[in-house]
């Protein structure tokens, strides 16, 4: 009988009840004890949209008692085999809450390391943001130097003054911009 019931006594305590009945007949209970650990992992599933909790009935089906009732000789012909279908199905369940458990857990992390990370990226674009923000305000101070450092590295005939005024295809002969004398005005006023 312990034999059969090993399994089960190494994961939780169990407690064993006979009782006698009428007719002859004995009730043998074997209760599985219920643990803090069963159904904590539920409780430290934060993001319950992206992550299933166990089911209560699930970790309630650990606690799931096996009761046989017959004679002494029934009981003793049926009970080792009775027993180790039992136990075969409690290790089936322990299995399937120790993976979920691992699983929960896996997720859990997953998503605070995701959390972190797109922590860590708006934090960089807002510092990123607020450098934008110094360097525009400081920009009018940073513009002549970089220019500055360029006319005095190399000459660069493209970044020299025209010397000579531009002409255009719609100038007149007089060289002066514009056909009904609106720009001539503008220009003279300059």
């Amino acid at each position: 009988m312990f034999t059969e019931l090993l399994p089960v006594i190494a994961d939780r305590p169990l407690t064993i009840t006979v009782a006698g009945l009428a007719g002859g007949k004995v009730r043998v209970c074997v209760i599985p004890q219920s643990q803090e650990k069963d159904g904590a992992i539920n409780g430290k599933v934060t993001h319950p949209k992206e992550v299933a909790k166990i089911p209560d009935a699930s970790i309630k089906a650990l606690t799931t008692p096996l009761v046989l009732t017959g004679t002494a000789e029934e009981l003793d012909a049926d009970l080792a085999k009775a027993l180790t279908t039992y136990v075969s199905s409690h290790e089936q369940l322990q299995h399937g809450i120790a993976q979920a458990t691992q699983e929960i857990t896996d997720a859990l992390r997953a998503i605070e390391e995701r959390s972190k990370t797109q922590n860590i990226k708006s934090k960089q674009k807002t510092d990123i943001k607020r450098a934008g923000a110094d360097n525009t305000s400081a920009g009018s101070d940073a513009k002549p130097r970089e220019a500055e450092a360029v006319s005095a590295t190399l000459p660069l005939a493209w970044c020299a003054e025209p010397t000579q005024e531009a002409v255009s295809a719609q100038d007149g002969a007089s060289g002066k911009h514009g056909n009904d004398g609106g720009d001539q005005k503008e220009v003279a006023a300059q």
